[in-house]
């Protein structure tokens, strides 16, 4: 296959770097497992010579488990990845009472309470990994005023929190923009003149270009009054609109590899990947890869790197090295 001609492709894999439990059952507090972390070192070495340098968003659990940390800090030392923070409430001191649904995603949690718990997570990191946290997602998505202007009270300088084309009962984020943006301090949502933090959304999109069309159909039939068509379902398996996700949890190489070839050729100069420490291990919160889950996710991690490199030059980074990457090339937004 002949490479295409294009400018070098940004290849960002960003891993929420997390405690492992049984969603059915209730948020785990002191007590978290992160036994997925010892799967990390060998993980992280599949990564390596594919080329890959993946960000670790590294979760309180993980850095305040003395095996887990440890872990954490001799990957660390090959220099090859980012140590970035990720909030999961839950788990994550202060504790206000047991948590919630709502109180899972951080958005919902008072301002006092998310400065408190980032303070803790930022100096427990700084503590274990003697690295100042660049990168953040909070945990469960979703980004709003008050937590984007407390990322910048800490020092991020790198969010990831925006997960494109997608909404709950508890956040949204339809309506941002899918490509990289320096995001309002007011209304993370939108585009701004700031200069201080700066947005890195995953790579979500649809079979078909027009993404905010495709995803205003998409929307509209997931919900009564029509969801009772089943059209959503009709059209993945009839390929007229497939949602797709680059994440080797959510999608298949294919749908991977299709999603990719449609946002290069809507110009995206970055690809996003991501995922879960904690989808390593053999489970059911995973939607594909619930057996042989380590074998699983690092032959689709696989699959698409070489495919993509087959035909175009990718240029791995961390998300703080793609962001001033890109940030030096800045790109206009597309639907």
């Amino acid at each position: 296959m002949q490479r295409s001609k294009s400018p070098p492709i940004i290849f960002v894999l960003s891993i929420d770097t997390e405690e492992e439990w049984d969603w059915s059952g209730a948020f785990p507090q002191q007590n978290a497992d992160v036994n997925n972390v010892a799967l990390l070192p060998s993980f992280h070495a599949h990564l390596g010579a594919l080329g890959v340098r993946p960000t670790y968003l590294v979760d309180y659990a993980v850095a305040d488990c003395p095996t887990a940390a440890s872990t954490i800090r001799t990957i660390s030392a090959q220099q090859n990845c980012e140590i970035g923070a990720h909030l999961h409430p839950w788990c994550n001191p202060p504790y206000f009472g047991p948590a919630t649904d709502e109180s899972s995603h951080v958005v919902n949690l008072p301002k006092e309470q998310v400065s408190q718990k980032l303070d803790v997570l930022m100096r427990r990191i700084e503590e274990q990994f003697s690295v100042k946290a660049k990168s953040f997602r909070t945990g469960r998505w979703g980004i709003d005023s008050n937590v984007l202007k407390l990322l910048t009270n800490v020092g991020i300088t790198v969010d990831s929190s925006v997960y494109p084309f997608y909404s709950n009962d508890y956040f949204s984020c339809l309506g941002a923009p899918s490509l990289p943006y320096w995001p309002d301090l007011n209304n993370p949502l939108v585009s701004s003149q700031q200069r201080d933090i700066f947005e890195l959304p995953v790579t979500v999109g649809f079979n078909r270009p027009n993404f905010s069309r495709w995803n205003d159909i998409h929307t509209k039939f997931a919900s009564p009054p029509y969801s009772w068509t089943r059209f959503n379902g009709i059209a993945w398996h009839t390929h007229l609109l497939r949602k797709q996700y680059l994440c080797p949890e959510l999608s298949a190489p294919k749908d991977m590899l299709s999603l990719c070839e449609t946002v290069i050729n809507k110009g995206y100069t970055v690809l996003h990947m991501y995922m879960h420490s904690s989808s390593l291990l053999d489970n059911n919160n995973s939607l594909l890869g619930n057996r042989n889950a380590y074998e699983f996710l690092s032959e689709s991690i696989t699959e698409v790197i070489t495919t993509l490199r087959a035909k175009y030059e990718l240029n791995f980074c961390t998300l703080s090295e793609a962001a001033e990457k890109i940030q030096q090339h800045p790109q206009k937004s597309t639907k």
